[in-house]
């Protein structure tokens, strides 16, 4: 389309653009430059385009977390995962985990990830993820 930069241009000057979740004029949830999430929703596409955005922030942040770089990248997947669901600092406050990961001692730091209120929140999440921690093998 010849036009599709002037129009581009015009759409968000007519709609806007917001970045968060808001309720438009008639109280429908919008996102970006008008997208109707009520009534459109989100392409397959778009949510694997958001996935791949997210999993590199969660790489980037469970980078910083102590014992990282000395896991193997099984390990690392976990403690990645964990970020993504709950963010780093939450996963930062689980200290008995991070303290057995930093001394390779990947049974405790399993244990550690079950008791814990987010493995009662998580439930089967928890304890896929606590038993590639304790074996570093993909599960699932």
């Amino acid at each position: 389309m010849r036009n599709l930069p002037r129009l581009k241009a015009q759409l968000r000057r007519h709609e806007g653009i917001r970045y968060k979740p808001y309720k438009d004029t008639v109280g429908k949830l919008t996102i970006g430059v008008g997208r109707n999430l009520d009534d459109k929703g989100i392409s397959e596409s778009e949510a694997d385009m958001m996935l791949d955005n997210d999993i590199k922030d969660a790489c980037l942040d469970a980078s910083s977390v102590p014992g990282f770089s000395g896991a193997d990248p099984v390990r690392q997947c976990v403690l990645i995962n964990m970020v993504f669901n709950m963010g780093l600092y939450r996963v930062m406050r689980f200290k008995k985990m991070i303290a057995a990961i930093l001394q390779k001692n990947w049974h405790e730091a399993s244990k550690e990830m079950l008791d814990s209120k987010w493995a009662d929140q998580v439930g089967k999440r928890a304890a896929e993820l606590s038993e590639q921690m304790r074996t570093g093998k993909w599960g699932g």
